[in-house]
């Protein structure tokens, strides 16, 4: 495998687990909680965080405009709720600040092509394609043309599905993120055997975990499977307003994550049997021949 390189960093087998800190729209449109949960995920040690970004008139079908529903600023229209918690040039600039100041790669999951353009003014260090975009073979060819490493994800997908958007994009620059798209997924169906199949399948291609669920165990079992790359919501408190916030982890639960990754990555070793240093006085203590 050919590692990918995301802003410096080697992704790959053999390099360390490059984690993500998704914070998608768990900001709900406060530049403020978005710059709080940078700093968050930067002490914690993540690599990168990311971000949603949508052109509302394309990605939201006209049948879904009107619907109205509750949010925290009263009951709106659900483009118009799109359009609040939608982050603008002025907004990204300050993002892009704020992650240099704290050392931390930043980019997006673009949901329409108007958004890759946009995105493409910050010279980002990769994109991410939803599981929901998937099958939007223009989408993929428009933000594949960018020359920049591009992440899938394979959530509410058929293996069918998943080779074809592979077979369109080539595996030059491709990570696949194994995925499951229920908010918060039961553990029962995350089918964490899908990384090591993926792996098989795929072997030039770094292949990582995009993982939904609730607690922590499971996404370490990801690395241990040999996910090169994780990505886990990031959220000030899993009771605020938002779809996603439940599924997420907050900044103390993001620490543990990050630094048992590390242990893990540390435990692996290479897999040759050998009587190391610490073991030598008990050998020749308790072995009789």
């Amino acid at each position: 495998m050919q590692a990918v390189n995301i802003g410096g960093r080697a992704v790959g087998d053999g390099q360390p687990v490059f984690i993500i800190a998704e914070i998608g729209i768990n900001h709900n449109g406060s530049l403020d909680v978005a710059k709080k949960l940078i700093e968050g995920a930067a002490l914690a040690g993540c690599d990168a965080v990311k971000f949603q970004k949508r052109t509302p008139d394309l990605c939201v079908p006209e049948n879904q405009r009107d619907i109205e529903r509750d949010t925290p600023w009263g009951r709106m229209r659900y483009i118009d709720y799109r359009y609040r918690v939608e982050f603008g040039a002025a907004e990204y600039a300050e993002i892009d600040r704020c992650c240099r100041e704290n050392s931390i790669l930043w980019f997006a999951s673009c949901w329409d092509e108007e958004a890759v353009d946009f995105m493409e003014a910050f010279e980002p260090p990769c994109y991410k394609a939803a599981s929901a975009s998937l099958t939007d073979l223009p989408l993929l060819r428009k933000t594949k043309a960018t020359g920049r490493p591009l992440i899938i994800s394979t959530g509410m997908s058929t293996m069918d599905e998943v080779e074809a958007a592979v077979n369109e994009l080539g595996s030059e620059n491709l990570l696949i993120a194994h995925t499951n798209s229920t908010y918060p997924c039961p553990v029962e169906e995350l089918n964490l055997k899908m990384i090591p199949r993926l792996k098989s399948l795929y072997p030039e291609t770094p292949i990582g975990y995009s993982g939904h669920e609730t607690g922590l165990s499971t996404t370490w079992a990801a690395v241990a499977l040999g996910a090169t790359f994780v990505e886990r919501h990031v959220t000030l408190d899993r009771a605020m307003w938002g779809s996603d916030q439940a599924a997420s982890v907050e900044i103390s639960g993001m620490s543990r994550l990050v630094d048992n990754i590390r242990d893990i990555e540390k435990a692996m070793g290479d897999g040759i049997k050998r009587v190391y240093a610490g073991e030598v006085a008990a050998r020749k203590k308790l072995r009789r021949s």
